[in-house]
């Protein structure tokens, strides 16, 4: 769950254009904001990108926020999903482009350098092509829900839907998921204990969101 906003009505001062309190509003919420726009966008580049611009965005229409009310953590959160969801439809631009160009020069192989970096990089895949096997609208009400720790009525707020829609799509992602997950358990390439393939750790990822939660 993600952090209290400070005592004081950070709202208003938020409203008035105050840098302090923007300042303490990226302090509390920074971390969240970025690992939301990791699990959407499954890359690091893009998700500092995100994390950049959902708080370019906060700034710019910080007199939207209303004056009263709780944490501002649907808010970032909202701005951040349609920041991922824009450097998603990005990245397919771009492959489409690069699938028509030349193929690169061969480059000098780091593999020794980066091994730890690529299984980073392996177990982020994992993820993101997990979650990529559900519909984008309950891809992001998941990562919203039981990543980000959101409630229902926060999810809603932030994606700007009814709270039954939340409910519904959740349920229907956490359907999906476990299916997906008692799909690869029968899937004789699943790689045995201890052997460091995706398939087995996609399925792992993919039970860390069946449980239900009551909100």
């Amino acid at each position: 769950m993600t952090q209290s906003e400070p005592a004081e009505s950070a709202r208003g001062r938020i409203r008035a254009g105050d840098r302090s309190a923007f300042a303490d509003l990226y302090e509390h919420h920074a971390r969240a904001v970025y690992h939301h726009a990791l699990r959407l966008t499954g890359s690091w580049s893009e998700a500092e990108d995100v994390l950049s611009e959902t708080f370019l965005a906060a700034w710019r229409t910080r007199e939207n926020v209303e004056p009263e009310g709780g944490s501002l953590a649907p808010w970032l959160l909202g701005i951040a999903t349609h920041k991922a969801h824009n450097a998603n439809r990005g990245r397919w631009r771009k492959l489409a482009f690069l699938a028509r160009s030349p193929e690169p020069r061969p480059t000098e192989d780091f593999a020794d350098e980066t091994a730890g970096r690529i299984d980073d990089a392996r177990r982020l895949a994992a993820v993101h092509d997990t979650l990529r096997k559900l519909s984008r609208q309950d891809r992001e009400v998941i990562a919203l829900c039981v990543a980000a720790g959101l409630d229902y009525r926060q999810a809603a707020e932030a994606l700007d839907i009814p709270v039954g829609t939340v409910r519904s799509r959740l349920s229907r992602a956490r359907r999906r998921l476990a299916a997906l997950s008692a799909e690869t358990a029968r899937d004789p390439r699943v790689e045995p204990d201890g052997a460091r393939g995706e398939t087995k750790g996609e399925a792992a990822f993919a039970a860390l969101f069946l449980r239900e939660e009551t909100r």
